[in-house]
Order: structure tokens, then C-alpha cells, then sequence
């Protein structure tokens, strides 16, 4: 998928004179065709241009970025969680009860490993990678960065809307999955993967 660049983006006065509308407008994508819950301590919140975008305007407003290298620095950064051929990226939040008791409520999560969880589409069972996976990433943190690569076969699956998808999570302290995939969500996954193949091709060219 094409990366960000400072052309797509609004100017600070501008961005925050409209913050409000671009904010409901982003909610309201995200819970339609972005986010996924797994269970009532896990969210999956899949990334595009679309959701990176209101990510650098909201660095850009609240660090009051004006010099083009500043917003450059942020978009080089973000830019590495764009979906890529064969390869959907996603922000892994764990929900935080009591945010005073940070170190205890994350303690249960500090192992997180990538066979933990997994990617189901049909037959297929695809082990997530943890972008974030040193020990110093999961002892301070309630969010992860995730990879799941799909193999060509479990491609076609997911563009098979009769084949079931889902997510699902299990350590020794946590089990659940995800509800089946709806039509908005997994087409806007489809549609993630089918751009970055075009994008993929047309640079190559």
C-alpha cells in the first residue's frame, strides 16, 4: 500500500477547525469495518491509509508539528504499519481496568507469544507476529503491534465469504474468540490486501 505523504495531509489549523467532524467520521469507520473484539480484554484494530492518516493529524495537533522534517519523521514511522502484499497489520490493545493498578492488570501478558493468537479463515489457522515482542515492550505496555501473513490458499478463503473467519486467543490465563467476521469488515480486509497489490505491481513497473 502507497505510504503516506505530507501532501495527503491537512494543515494543523485546518485539521483542528474540523477535529470534530474527522473524529465521528473515524469512529464510525473503525467500528464498521476496522475493529474486531476478542473477548472483553482484546481489540484488534486493523490498519490503513485511512486509519494512519487521523493517527499523524492527531501527533501532528496535539505535538503541534509545523516543520515539514518534524511530520516527515512521524509519517516514515507510521508508514511501517501499512498493509503490504499478502500482509495485514493491526494495533493489539489489552483494555486496562484500573489504570493505577498498571503493572498488576498487565502482569497476565507480559508472555505473549505468536501462537497465542491466530488468524482462522476455513481450515486454515494463521499464527499472528508480534511486531512488538521484546521483554521490555510487553512488561510496560497495553498495546502491541501485530503481522499475519497469509499464505496464498488462506487468501482465497477469506475471499470466499461461505468459508468462516475469526480470531482467536488462547494462553494460560485467557481464552475466548472473536465473533465471525462480518461482510464490512472482511471485504475492507480484502480491499487492503487487493490495494497493496496493485500498489506492489505499479512500483515494481
Amino acid at each position: 500500500m502507497l505510504p503516506l505523504t505530507v501532501d495527503d495531509l491537512l494543515p494543523l489549523e485546518e485539521y483542528a477547525s474540523r477535529r470534530k467532524e474527522f473524529f465521528d467520521a473515524h469512529r464510525r469507520y473503525l467500528d464498521r469495518y476496522r475493529r474486531v473484539r476478542v473477548g472483553p480484554k482484546l481489540t484488534l484494530l486493523f490498519e490503513n491509509r485511512q486509519t494512519l492518516w487521523f493517527r499523524v493529524q492527531e501527533v501532528i495537533r496535539i505535538a503541534r508539528l509545523a516543520e515539514p522534517r518534524e511530520v516527515e519523521l512521524e509519517l516514515n514511522l507510521y508508514n511501517r504499519l501499512l498493509p503490504s502484499r499478502n500482509l495485514l497489520q493491526a494495533a493489539l490493545l489489552i483494555e486496562i481496568a484500573d489504570p493505577t493498578q498498571l503493572v498488576t492488570e498487565l502482569a497476565p501478558w507480559r508472555s505473549l507469544a505468536n501462537a497465542h493468537l491466530k488468524l482462522h479463515v476455513g481450515q486454515h489457522k494463521i499464527d499472528c507476529n508480534l511486531v512488538t515482542c521484546r521483554p521490555e515492550d510487553r512488561a510496560v505496555g497495553a498495546a502491541h503491534w501485530v503481522r499475519f501473513q497469509l499464505p496464498s490458499a488462506a487468501r482465497q478463503a477469506l475471499a470466499d465469504f461461505s468459508q468462516r473467519a475469526f480470531f482467536s486467543f488462547t494462553n494460560e490465563t485467557y481464552q475466548h474468540k472473536s465473533p465471525p467476521f462480518t461482510d464490512d469488515f472482511r471485504q475492507s480486509l480484502l480491499d487492503d490486501l487487493l490495494m497493496s497489490d496493485r500498489d506492489a505491481d505499479r512500483h515494481a513497473a
